[in-house]
């Protein structure tokens, strides 16, 4: 389902990614992980097309997306969350929700502007769409109207990745989703990961330092350090990688 080929990556005189390529099979999630500062989050921005490489190629579903703009990535079927939350503070849940499923609606700008007849209609039918794929899906219904600012850290992570559905993905993006979680919210993350994965049978890039839920989760693993992919493979043979082991622990342990 996406398929990253050589992909090269520099900012100036720091060379963000060095030659990454592997291939993450539909209906499975694959990890990524590294140390800080090892290129996950620029590998996830020239996938969604906030950067451009500098060379190599990014596949999606056997067509190559290198040269397209994030809107038509995102339109074929890419969604993302993000490291930082990056929700729209004054907007309710279920709006912040529904911004999510923007390139999904067909009505133009002066339909929408008219409000009547079949931008309406479209707009009634995605918000049951929203409301029982998503909102139901996601035990939120309860803060639906909540504004985003009233809500806990775990609930707005929760919600983002609400509006990542929305979209209706074949790829799932997910930069570091239970970051700054306590242990019954990353559990709840997983479940919900693994629901996504299994009830919709979404393509599934998964960025985290929580190395127990990668383990647990993830059918591949890809590793990189400093720009470079040192490892990948099953979760056994990426936690028995010594190059792994080293990144992480240090050439000592």
């Amino acid at each position: 389902m996406l398929k990253i080929e050589d992909l090269h990556l520099s900012f100036g005189g720091i060379k963000a990614l060095q030659g990454i390529s592997f291939e993450a099979q539909a209906g499975e999630i694959t990890g990524v992980i590294g140390p800080n500062g090892a290129g996950k989050t620029s590998l996830f921005n020239a996938i969604s097309g906030f950067y451009q490489p500098d060379r190599g190629r990014v596949w999606f579903d056997g067509r190559d997306i290198t040269g397209m703009a994030p809107d038509r990535r995102a339109a074929l079927g890419i969604a993302r969350t993000f490291q930082n939350i990056a929700l729209f503070r004054g907007m309710t849940v279920l709006d912040n929700i529904k911004l999510g499923g923007h390139t999904r609606l067909k009505t133009g700008l002066w339909g929408a502007l008219r409000y009547f007849g079949p931008a309406q209609r479209e707009e009634l039918e995605f918000r049951r769409d929203i409301e029982e794929r998503v909102i139901d899906f996601l035990e939120i219904d309860h803060i639906r109207k909540v504004p985003i600012t009233a809500l806990p850290y775990g609930l707005q992570k929760r919600v983002e990745l609400g509006r990542a559905l929305a979209m209706r993905p074949q790829v799932l993006l997910l930069d570091e989703p239970v970051a700054g979680m306590n242990r019954e919210e990353t559990a709840d993350m997983a479940r919900f990961i693994l629901d996504v994965q299994e009830r919709f049978g979404t393509t599934i890039l998964l960025v985290e330092h929580d190395m127990h839920m990668v383990m647990d989760i993830c059918a591949h693993i890809v590793v990189l350090n400093f720009g470079q992919q040192i490892a990948e493979g099953s979760p056994q043979e990426v936690s028995q990688n010594p190059a792994v082991i080293e990144a992480y622990l240090g050439a000592a342990a």
